[in-house]
């Protein structure tokens, strides 16, 4: 009976345990629950080394998991592919969590390497990973959005086209992305930030990935409630793609900064 009691007690999740453990924390109310869609492909979902320090959660920062379960944030955030390792989801939690205290921060992974901006439109399916990156996103947005308050939705993406056959058209499409998510995710003001691609010393930039990064500069001057992040001094993980856990820390910083000016009161 006495084990039948305890289990029933864990299953329902009342706060004392028998044990007398501290009450489990109440779920914030809707209004202090700040949630951030994090959106793209690789470099968003993170392929930095995770540590140990990664996996320790941080107090009031919370992410909804493969199981669309809010959980503590831990890394990897991201599912998308074996390789997900540290992102700069939490490091932005971090900062705009210094700058709104009492609040709580919702971080909504859903980046998928490797993808093209083609892929993130209503039905494309991507082959490598067996998922429909838009498609998920929304699913995954439509269920954590009634615990909180969507606050912004962080991209980071255009790696896979910037090609000489895609990079042309880049600039549309992130426009139209950009419309689809703020009609569909019924936020048409919700802020949209897009960080930039790597810099690398070692990795020349071509025209393809010039005219990609021209759209990306150019974004906050064409399509109200947006900022761009720059990669200034950031640096890859050996792989001459990714930035490397260091810089993903700093980058999430940087995006958190940028997401502070977009929202600050006008003076």
């Amino acid at each position: 009976m006495r084990q039948s009691l305890l289990t029933l007690l864990a299953l329902s999740g009342l706060a004392m345990s028998i044990a007398g453990q501290a009450p489990a924390p109440p779920p914030p109310a809707r209004e202090a629950f700040h949630l951030f869609l994090l959106a793209g492909q690789s470099n968003m979902a993170g392929r930095g080394k995770v540590e140990a320090s990664d996996t320790v959660p941080s107090p009031g920062i919370l992410m909804f998991d493969r199981g669309r379960t809010w959980v503590p944030a831990v890394d990897p955030m991201h599912f998308d592919k074996p390789v997900a390792g540290v992102g700069l989801g939490r490091p932005f939690a971090l900062r705009v969590l210094e700058a709104n205290p009492g609040v709580t921060i919702g971080l909504i992974p859903t980046a998928v390497g490797g993808t093209r901006i083609d892929l993130w439109q209503p039905g494309a399916f991507d082959d490598a990973t067996k998922s429909h990156p838009w498609d998920d996103a929304i699913a995954r947005a439509t269920a954590a959005l009634p615990s909180g308050t969507l606050k912004a939705i962080l991209w980071h993406q255009g790696e896979s086209d910037a090609t000489p056959e895609l990079a042309p058209a880049y600039e549309a499409k992130l426009h139209a992305l950009i419309a689809r998510f703020r009609t569909t995710l019924r936020a048409p003001e919700v802020p949209f930030i897009v960080g930039q691609l790597g810099q690398y010393p070692d990795v020349p930039w071509d025209d393809a990935r010039r005219i990609v990064d021209a759209a990306h500069r150019s974004l906050p001057a064409r399509v109200a409630h947006t900022a761009f992040v720059a990669s200034d001094g950031l640096v890859h993980g050996g792989d001459r793609i990714h930035f490397d856990r260091a810089s993903l820390q700093e980058l999430g910083k940087r995006y958190a900064d940028a997401y502070a000016r977009l929202v600050a009161p006008a003076r």
